[in-house]
Formats: structure tokens, C-alpha cells, sequence
């Protein structure tokens, strides 16, 4: 089998993209309202950016968490990978479609489990707003508490993600080939390199889709008064 992989990648060597393997998360960054909050105490704003921000993960979390939380959700299901689309293609018409369904079920299999560590890492965050931040995130975009959280979880979330990734993909033989595949791949001339680390790939990615939910999350605190479910949401965030 290797044999095989190793032929398919090098024949469409050639035709792989030169995009990055890590996307950058893209939230939308729309102003607030700049009188937002005007009649509020900073601690009023703290609390209540901090409730949001509990809601918001805790909502993400236990999404993302769950059995197909990534795999059946097209906004942060996780691929197989973009610059190796081609060899994906040529795997499938090589009657190796099952083999490529079960890979893509196992990165995404991965993230889910690399998702329940997440809540106490968010919620140490969440606790780390002080006064200087509470007004600007409030006014800031539709996503400033979440690019907040991002600021200050994620050098702690791939720390945790990373030996939870690296132990669902060891279960699934195919993911045993990805190195050495890649590896003999950047060794061919004209090509552009490929990043071989399967495990950081899915890290970032499961990262990733999590930021992308909690600033669904965070959208709708801010906007829909059905998703300001206390007081003290409705009181930071109610018109």
C-alpha cells in the first residue's frame, strides 16, 4: 500500500497547489455600535463580555465535542489537506475511496476528541479581561471578544490538542504513510515543499474551527436578543 500512495503522490506532484497548509481564521470585523455600553460601569462590561464569552464556548465546545461535531459541520469540517487535493483525486480513481473516506473521518474523529479539553483553557482566559479591555472589545468588531480569546488561548490550546491529535491519528493506518509521502515528495525538484506534520495541520485546523464558532456564537449575543439569554447578557448587549 505504500507503494501505491507513494507512486500516486509523485505522479501529481506536479500539480499540487502552492497554497499555505495553515489558512488564517477570517471573522468578521464589522464596528459596533460606538455608544454601546455609554451607560454602563466597567465592571458592568467586564461581567458581561465575560458571560458572552462563556456562553459562546461553552456552546462551541460542547458542538464541536460531540460524535460528527466536525465531520458532519461543512463550516469547520476538516479536509483532506488542500494542497494534495490531486493526490486525493487520483487516490479515489484508484478504487482507494474507502481508505480516503476513512482518513478525512479520522482527522475530523480527532478534533472532536481534541475539543473536550478546550473549556478550562477558554474559561482561564475569559478570566484575564481587565478594565483597559472591557470598553474596546464591547465597541470593538462583531468578533473583538473573540479574537481576544484567540490572543490569549491559543499557544495553550495547541499545547493541549496536540498529544490527543497525534493519538487518534496513530489508530488509522493510512495516517502512518503521510510523512514518508510527503517527506520523498519535497525531495523532488521544482516543487513547492509541503509540510509533512500531519498532527500540526489537524491542530490548527481544530483550532481554527473552534474560533469560527465561537464567533458565530458571539455574532449572535451581540445582534439577536433571542440569543441574550439572562439579564446580564441582555443589560451589556440589549439595544
Amino acid at each position: 500500500m505504500k507503494q501505491i500512495l507513494l507512486a500516486a503522490c509523485l505522479f501529481v506532484g506536479s500539480q499540487l497547489s502552492a497554497q499555505s497548509l495553515k489558512q488564517k481564521l477570517k471573522l468578521e470585523s464589522t464596528p459596533t455600535n460606538p455608544n454601546i455600553g455609554a451607560k454602563l460601569t466597567n465592571s458592568e462590561i467586564i461581567d458581561g463580555l465575560r458571560e458572552a464569552l462563556k456562553v459562546g464556548t461553552n456552546n462551541s465546545t460542547a458542538s464541536a465535542s460531540k460524535l460528527d461535531g466536525f465531520y458532519k459541520n461543512p463550516l469547520i469540517k476538516i479536509p483532506f489537506p488542500q494542497e494534495v487535493s490531486e493526490a486525493e483525486k487520483t487516490l479515489r480513481s484508484m478504487g482507494m475511496g474507502s481508505e480516503v473516506d476513512k482518513f478525512v473521518k479520522t482527522l475530523n474523529r480527532a478534533a472532536e476528541d481534541a475539543a473536550k479539553s478546550a473549556a478550562p483553557i477558554f474559561l482561564n482566559s475569559i478570566q484575564k479581561i481587565t478594565i483597559n479591555d472591557g470598553l474596546s472589545i464591547l465597541r470593538g468588531g462583531n468578533d473583538a471578544a473573540t479574537q481576544f480569546l484567540q490572543k490569549t488561548s491559543n499557544d495553550a490550546l495547541v499545547a493541549a490538542f496536540q498529544p490527543i491529535v497525534k493519538n487518534s491519528l496513530d489508530k488509522v493506518n493510512i495516517t502512518k504513510y503521510w510523512k514518508p509521502l510527503m517527506t520523498n515528495y519535497n525531495k523532488l525538484p521544482f516543487v513547492s515543499k509541503i509540510n509533512p506534520d500531519l498532527n500540526k495541520y489537524v491542530t490548527d485546523k481544530a483550532i481554527e474551527g473552534l474560533f469560527k464558532l465561537i464567533a458565530s456564537e458571539e455574532l449572535k449575543i451581540r445582534k439577536d436578543t433571542v440569543a441574550q439569554i439572562n439579564d446580564l447578557l441582555k443589560n451589556v448587549f440589549g439595544s
